[in-house]
């Protein structure tokens, strides 16, 4: 019958008994199969991981800076990896980096986001995670 029409024989699920196939321009049926696939990938929203570095001898306006920064990024729905770098004798005062991961946590909390990872030590870096 799909010989006599011009066109294909297709089998839709060979595991069922017996298997079920329809008969169609496969050509035509590839074609919109690829187009549903990139329009759900239109819509698709990838979620970045934004990085924020900062020292713990941050200045007071580049630190309000930063909090901008993760607030935009938040805004767009991506997530945020703050890292507080320590260099050389400044390992010693890694509680300071500590301190300052957590202000910025307390200074964001009216946000709409939530802590994926609390300030750890990730080698020579405090970092945490926040997402949306």
């Amino acid at each position: 019958m799909a010989e006599e029409r011009g066109l294909d024989l297709v089998i839709v699920s060979p595991n069922q008994e017996p298997p079920v196939a329809k008969i169609l321009d496969y050509g035509k049926y590839k074609y919109e199969i690829e187009k549903r696939a990139k329009e759900s990938k239109k819509k698709q929203h990838v979620v970045e991981i934004k990085e924020i570095k900062v020292r713990y001898k941050i200045d007071v306006n580049d630190y309000n800076v930063k909090i901008n920064s993760i607030k935009k990024f938040i805004a767009k729905g991506n997530k945020v990896k703050l890292v507080v770098m320590l260099r050389g004798r400044e390992m010693q005062h890694n509680h300071l980096a500590y301190d300052l991961a957590n202000r910025f946590l307390t200074d964001l909390e009216g946000e709409k986001l939530t802590v994926e990872k609390k300030p750890s030590m990730d080698g020579r870096n405090v970092v945490t995670i926040l997402a949306p």
